[in-house]
């Protein structure tokens, strides 16, 4: 069984304002995951709460880390983006630009994690923007033989993270075109992340190839979780199954 955890975590900060990687990191640990995509994650040089927040977390939790930088922050010119932690090895890593507006740059990252029995699965963690018209443009990004659709990566992807579309919109009927995208009403009616205190809209996905049958799934919706950020995290278990090759040798 491979769980695996998407978390936008807003650079730590929690719905009552403070900044406190700490609390992120008590809220990932009850979960136990194997594989982590988190989003808004900050990396400055300088200790703090407002410091290199990636390593905090990965090394609080024991996982070794990518992290795919998507822009500066503008107060700080601190690195910020996406990170993914695992407790199996990262054997490759990839940041893609998939940004699609004046507005705001934004990013996808693939980690290459080496699971059982040397298998490679590829995952994706991927931070959308809030516009109409940019995340049309991002998911025709995200599909193709670039990122998602590259004939290397193909049977063993895993797409999670903050899409920023509650509604059937162009990316969702693309990435369902050409992913499973992870069904969650059969597991519950909760399926809204944000905001993280009362949440009113489900911004953060799950898609995968067949190789990935889930088996569970649940918002994060204790009073930490609430609190921690302005979302909450998403659980999967997935059963993975052995691809053709695997099957043959």
């Amino acid at each position: 069984m491979l769980r695996v955890v998407t978390y936008n975590i807003h650079k730590c900060s929690g719905m009552d304002g403070r900044v406190l990687p700490s609390r992120i990191v008590d809220v990932l640990r009850k979960l136990d995951a194997d594989v982590i995509a988190l989003q808004e994650v900050v990396r400055h040089p300088e200790d703090g709460p407002e410091g290199d927040q990636a390593k905090v977390i990965a090394d609080a939790l024991g996982c070794s880390l990518s992290f795919g930088q998507t822009r500066t922050l503008r107060t700080t010119e601190a690195p910020y983006g996406n990170a993914i932690l695992s407790r199996f090895p990262i054997v490759g890593t990839q940041s893609y630009d998939i940004t699609a507006s004046v507005r705001e740059a934004r990013g996808c990252l693939r980690a290459d994690i080496q699971w059982k029995n040397k298998r490679v699965l590829h995952v994706f963690n991927a931070h959308l923007g809030t516009g109409y018209m940019e995340r049309r443009k991002q998911g025709r990004m995200l599909v193709s033989e670039k990122v998602l659709n590259n004939p290397k990566f193909l049977g063993s992807r895993l797409l999670v993270g903050d899409f920023n579309e509650w509604t059937t919109g162009l990316a969702t009927q693309l990435l369902r075109a050409h992913m499973v995208s992870v069904e969650l009403s059969k597991f519950g009616k909760r399926r809204k992340t944000y905001p993280g205190i009362f949440p009113l809209l489900h911004l953060d996905h799950i898609y995968s190839d067949p190789l990935f049958e889930l088996k569970h799934f649940e918002v994060v919706r204790t009073k930490l979780a609430r609190m921690a950020s302005d979302h909450l995290p998403l659980v999967a278990d997935f059963q993975v199954h052995a691809l053709a090759a695997d099957a043959k040798s």
